[in-house]
């Protein structure tokens, strides 16, 4: 568009009432008088419980319930939390050892829980935990990222959670062996410790009967059934809630133990309840990200043509299989892993394993990222290796316009696409051509300048559907119910914008509802980079439906053809009428 046409920057519209205070997260929606709940944790990597007595904590000032995993077992709840499992190169699956949402017999992870205490205060949960008496027998830890060491779990034989290939290992292996360079680099990528603005939290309440739990998630849906599951509920005695998030990347999307059992105690007590993570608490047990180490190794032909591409990987799974963990560094890594190359021969290989730490699952483009870091510095470093410019070794190896779509080592495929189009682009945007006198400059003043360049491509994932209701109400308002989640995105804003943008109702006008299972049936959540490319697509198509069912009544109110009914972005028209 024009400078005075749609999709012009806007102020967002949801920044004044967080910039004010004037927020609702979850620990300012608390219904009054819940009480206040703290979490028993282990404070060792690796043992077995000997002593685990409450009684005392059972009889501690305003102690209205203790968790504990028997007590749980007694009340006919399944302890295992949810974990996707990958196929292994054998045919078999991923090992599934339960993580349980209190601990057992044993405690594989510092900041696993053991118990979880509601009390009228924090103070008197916290005391009445300190009164617990816990003894946890040490026992050897594993924490290295490698194969073996002290068994974490008898169904995970030399800690081995799962053994990942795609591509043809074969193909991949004689072309390395006949390529005149071969080029090997290990890629470390680190653990993330996530560190939302606003750490995890929840409550819960009986509302006339039914039990209520808002959270600090990424979408309502998938608590909602499980709690349906783990209590034998009907889903619609359930309603799930997300007030405004203070950041989320994926960590948020996840459910967790304390939320479960936060509703647990809101049922068995018929009153409120509510938890809120503090900072080192967050830190010990929101799941983390990434955690690999790649050896990355390129076979290139005398021309410096890719021919041969193969990747093998170490990924930390934490002390236990996180709700989507295995996937991330496999199936999700997968869909990017030769990036916008092409390569005849390429094949990945990914050991899962378990150590004695907290869990990771998905943190900010989950596996892609972390395949396109790899293949990027593997790039890099061939061009050093080779001595030529890391720009034209990537053009010569870029899959060409013709080539689409184009069928990649993994069994996907690539559309379209114009590599060498961006990167040209790019060149003139940031001065390459300039960049030896400004390091040279720099160099003057006792400065250092680099210059590096990663050619991403993405792959949108997370739920394949996605719902949308608009709503024209008698007052000349809109609502458009929306089935994902704003973490701080500024979801109000583009969505009531690209609404405004299709019908002309002003986006002062339009009111976004998200995360409600009350008042959206069905939603994908935000996770996966989805967000505007599902929903906007869903609120388009809604949009469409809504604006044809206004011609057509126009048309029969006016008794005149819809054929000749327009729309002008703004108004309704019916040639030649008034």
């Amino acid at each position: 568009m024009d400078k005075f046409g749609k999709s012009q920057p806007v102020t967002r519209r949801e920044d004044t009432r967080f910039l004010t205070g004037a927020g609702g997260y979850v620990d300012d929606t608390a219904p009054k008088g819940a009480l206040a709940s703290y979490v028993l944790r282990s404070s060792v990597a690796h043992g077995d419980i000997t002593t685990l007595d409450v009684s005392d904590a059972d009889d501690m000032p305003g102690v209205h319930l203790i968790l504990t995993a028997d007590r749980l077992i007694e009340a006919d709840i399944d302890l295992a939390m949810d974990a996707t499992l990958v196929t292994n190169q054998d045919g078999t699956r991923g090992a599934a050892p339960v993580r349980p949402m209190l601990a057992t017999r044993r405690v594989r992870h510092v900041g696993e829980a053991i118990a979880m205490v509601f009390a009228d205060t924090l103070d008197q949960a916290k005391d009445a935990a300190e009164a617990i008496e816990l003894d946890i027998e040490d026992l050897d830890v594993h924490v290295g990222l490698t194969l073996g060491g002290p068994k974490i779990h008898p169904e995970a034989p030399n800690n081995q959670a799962f053994d990942f290939g795609l591509g043809d290992g074969a193909a991949t292996d004689a072309a390395l062996a006949d390529a005149a360079h071969v080029i090997a680099l290990d890629v470390p990528d680190q653990r993330v410790t996530i560190n939302s603005m606003e750490p995890r939290g929840c409550w819960a309440d009986m509302e006339n009967g039914r039990l209520h739990v808002c959270f600090t998630g990424q979408g309502v849906w998938g608590l909602k059934t499980k709690m349906a599951q783990k209590f034998g509920m009907d889903p619609e005695q359930i309603r799930t809630t997300n007030p405004d998030i203070g950041g989320g990347f994926g960590m948020k999307a996840m459910v967790y133990p304390e939320y479960l059992l936060a509703g647990f105690a809101a049922r068995k007590r018929n009153r409120p309840v509510r938890w809120m993570s503090d900072r080192t608490e967050a830190m010990l047990t929101d799941h983390g990200g990434r955690d690999l180490t790649t050896k990355a190794t390129m076979g290139f032909d005398g021309d410096h043509k890719l021919i041969a591409y193969k990747i093998e990987t170490i990924a930390n799974m934490g002390a236990y299989n996180s709700q989507y963990a295995q996937p991330i560094q496999t199936e999700l890594f997968s869909k990017v892993f030769t990036g916008c190359y092409d390569i005849p021969a390429a094949f990945m290989q990914t050991t899962g394993i378990f150590t004695n730490t907290n869990v990771v699952d998905a943190y900010r483009g989950a596996g892609r990222p972390e395949a396109i870091y790899i293949i990027e510095r593997a790039m890099d470093h061939a061009a050093r290796e080779l001595g030529v410019d890391g720009f034209d070794l990537r053009r010569k190896n870029f899959i060409q316009p013709d080539q689409f779509p184009y069928a990649l080592p993994t069994g996907d495929s690539y559309d379209c696409g114009d590599f060498d189009r961006i990167l040209s682009r790019v060149e003139v945007e940031a001065d390459i051509a300039g960049f030896a006198a400004r390091k040279a400059a720099s160099a003057a003043q006792g400065k250092l300048r680099g210059l590096g360049l990663g050619y991403y491509i993405e792959s949108i994932l997370g739920a394949p559907v996605e719902h949308a209701r608009v709503a024209f109400n008698e007052d000349g308002t809109v609502t458009v119910y929306v089935g994902t989640q704003s973490n701080g995105q500024g979801h109000e804003t583009v969505y009531a914008q690209y609404l405004s943008d299709m019908t002309g109702v002003a986006a002062d006008l339009i009111t976004v509802v998200q995360g409600d299972s009350d008042q959206i049936p069905v939603g994908g959540g935000t996770g996966g980079s989805r967000s505007v490319t599902m929903q906007g697509t869903a609120i388009l198509k809604t949009a469409e439906t809504v604006m044809e069912n206004f011609r057509t009544f126009l048309a029969s109110d006016e008794d005149v053809d819809a054929q000749i009914v327009t729309f002008d972005g703004e108004v309704f028209r019916i040639d030649g009428s008034n």
